[in-house]
């Protein structure tokens, strides 16, 4: 995916107000199946695959024995015994690897890595869902075979993530700009998911923090029973975290927030942002950082080191961006 095509706050500004694709084809396709799937995939990951009907989806955590983050994805339950896994693209090849070497040895899991046999799109914005309904004809083009819509993204818009086999991939591509949708690069991607407060793995999410660290307790089924790291998830459960992650916006015009810049509060340094940059729907610099426990209250005045000057901020209340009617 190139970093941005017409421009970031042009892209960005199309998919809060239209619609945009983009071309998430780098991102990893795992098919789970057997009678034993549904039991060990709720053994690694953190939401509830239980609760799944077919053709549903949740957002989970994958973690390692200490409680942090390998990886957040999306499960989808596809048949009775089949559920898909659509992973980060970083993160195939150590997914894989951890997956199939907790498999059980009684073969009732079959886990395959199909990720070089599928293209991915996220056709994002309002009026994304009625593309569908309005696609160009095909003059000619094929688009391949089977294809699998999924409800869901990375934006905070209504929209879709369309699967197809690898080689259609740039013709559902192109019949969604004629549709009307703008292509749309990483840049714009990171803006939308950041003023959701969207977490981006490597960045806001790692192996060092744990999905509680992270305020991302709502997709943790502590009540479900074992799972890869619930026994550290447990002890902060009990003892609450030393750090958590929060929104945090400049309160006066400044230049935009990086990650690994230093916060400070009271002229002592407490974390470094984990994401940062400007809000093009908003017009201001926002971030995400871990901070200890006592300066994480909405309202806590803050300050962020950019090139050796100190610009005022503040804690907010997640997201950054709300829809309005």
């Amino acid at each position: 995916m190139p970093v941005q095509y017409s421009g970031i706050t042009d892209e960005h500004l199309a998919v809060r107000n239209h619609a945009g694709v983009f071309d998430i084809s780098h991102m990893g396709e795992f098919f789970v199946s057997g009678p034993g799937a549904m039991v060990w995939l709720n053994t690694l990951l953190t939401n509830d695959i239980s609760l799944l009907k077919t053709g549903d989806g949740q957002y989970t955590l994958m973690l390692n024995e200490r409680g942090g983050v390998i990886d957040d994805l999306i499960v989808y339950r596809t048949e009775p015994e089949q559920f898909l896994l659509v992973v980060n693209a970083s993160k195939i090849e150590e997914n894989a690897a951890w997956m199939t070497a907790h498999l059980p040895a009684d073969g009732s899991v079959v886990f395959e890595d199909q990720s070089r046999m599928w293209a991915a799109l996220a056709v994002q914005g309002p009026a994304a869902p009625a593309l569908l309904d309005h696609l160009p004809p095909r003059n000619g083009v094929k688009t391949g075979g089977s294809v699998i819509i999924c409800r869901t993204g990375y934006t905070g818009e209504d929209g879709f993530e369309l699967l197809a086999p690898a080689e259609a991939g740039s013709a559902w591509f192109e019949r969604f700009v004629q549709a009307g949708a703008k292509p749309c690069g990483l840049g714009a991607r990171d803006t939308l998911r950041l003023e959701m407060c969207y977490p981006l793995n490597g960045n806001d999410l790692s192996p060092d923090r744990t999905p509680l660290e992270a305020s991302l307790a709502p997709f943790v089924a502590m009540n479900k029973g074992h799972f890869i790291g619930r026994d550290t998830l447990a002890a902060q459960k009990a003892d609450g975290t030393h750090d958590r992650l929060v929104a945090i916006r400049l309160v006066e015009k400044g230049p935009p927030l990086r990650s690994h810049y230093t916060v400070f509060a009271d002229g002592q340094p407490v974390g470094t942002l984990s994401s940062g940059g400007i809000s093009p729907s908003l017009g201001f610099s926002i971030g995400m950082a871990f901070l200890p426990a006592s300066h994480t209250a909405v309202g806590t005045k803050l300050e962020i080191d950019v090139r050796g000057k100190h610009h005022a901020a503040v804690v907010v209340k997640k997201p950054f961006y709300h829809k309005t009617a």
